[in-house]
């Protein structure tokens, strides 16, 4: 079009140093991170048998590694993935490329993971890394959950029925591709007068870093306190709770896992039977501790869009999930560093280790 200045490549350099000076988050995530720390991890999954001379060569699996967690930090779908790669220098710069897989590549890749349960290793690989190097200090830890919303189902009642009794795989038999399309494991549930269809995110936060340590995934019909043993280990020493974690019988068999771990409950408050001036005070101490598993949530939901998945079933949420928490961990960890948090010696270490 007459009159429109043709981009180059030194007008490229321009935008991307300009990007630079504003604060490019994947630049400073690219900075703080080795990447290629989850190379064997991934080698291990995506390893193929040479089929000879021709066809064409695979995509870098570190490549797609991190196309997912751009997935997570805009909450954007297959499609849109493509699309944006292909808009943004800044994906470009923290790709590393200018050929870009198409959607299809990149839910193969996805669907991939999820089948071999590889984003458990991914997301244990950092956080054992953090710990090591002193980042988790396992010195105290928070439990907590929150809902993570799925595309909602449009069944009839008798449908649903069928569903919540765990049938859900007898229905639509006659009709593949409705079924393909029909989440049969996420459940709806209600908390403060509002009304969540989908999964749970149960993780227990490291008190000092904020980072989660581990997690746990259920439908959102799940209560916080089923979870609340399968996240504790025998390095717990103390645990923040909230009042949704009370009762004599589950504390008894949190101590049966952790013989040393000092619970730290929030109390609660029953219809006849309210709290006292005396507990509200030890709870609004205790809060304070706990609020900092908030900020962890509150950061998901604001900087990635909103907590939710793109998903039909568990197995595709429980993948999703894990990137988001992954997701989360290392922008946290980019976080700490350029806060002086951690040592620069300390990166180093964990690039090297």
């Amino acid at each position: 079009m007459a009159g429109m200045k043709q981009i180059g490549f030194f007008s490229e350099e321009n935008i991307l140093s300009q990007l630079s000076s504003m604060g490019d988050p994947l630049e400073k995530v690219s900075k703080a991170v080795d990447f290629e720390m989850f190379r064997p991890t991934l080698n291990n999954a995506f390893q193929k048998e040479s089929s000879g001379i021709g066809g064409r060569p695979a995509w870098d699996c570190v490549l797609m590694f991190k196309i997912l967690l751009l997935q997570q930090w805009y909450s954007i779908a297959d499609d849109r993935t493509e699309y944006m790669i292909n808009d943004r220098l800044s994906f470009q710069r923290f790709l590393g490329l200018s050929k870009v897989p198409d959607a299809k590549t990149i839910w193969l890749f996805r669907e991939n993971l999820t089948k071999s349960a590889l984003y458990e290793k991914l997301f244990r690989k950092f956080a054992w890394r953090m710990e090591k190097q002193g980042v988790i200090t396992r010195k105290g830890s928070i439990i907590d959950v929150s809902f993570v919303d799925a595309p909602r189902q449009r069944n009839t009642r008798e449908e649903n029925t069928v569903i919540k009794a765990g049938a859900g795989a007898d229905l639509w038999k006659d009709d593949l591709h409705k079924r393909r399309q029909k989440d049969i494991d996420a459940r709806w549930a209600k908390k403060n007068n509002e009304t969540h269809y989908g999964y749970k995110d149960h993780v227990k936060v490291d008190r000092d870093s904020k980072m989660i340590v581990t997690y746990s995934v259920t439908d959102a019909s799940v209560h916080d306190s089923r979870e609340v043993i399968r996240l504790l280990d025998k390095k717990d020493r103390k645990v923040n709770l909230d009042s949704a974690y009370v009762g004599d019988a589950l504390h008894q068999a949190i101590r049966q896992k952790c013989p040393k771990v000092k619970l730290i409950v929030n109390e609660k408050g029953y219809r006849n039977k309210p709290l006292t001036e005396e507990q509200k005070v030890n709870n609004r101490e205790k809060s304070r501790v706990r609020a900092r598993v908030e900020h962890v949530f509150g950061h998901m939901a604001k900087s990635f869009g909103g907590i939710s998945v793109r998903a039909i079933g568990i197995v595709r949420a429980q993948c999703q999930i894990a990137f988001k928490n992954l997701a989360y961990n290392l922008q946290r960890y980019e976080c700490l560093l350029r806060l002086g948090l951690v040592s620069r010696t300390v990166m180093l270490r964990v690039k090297s280790a």
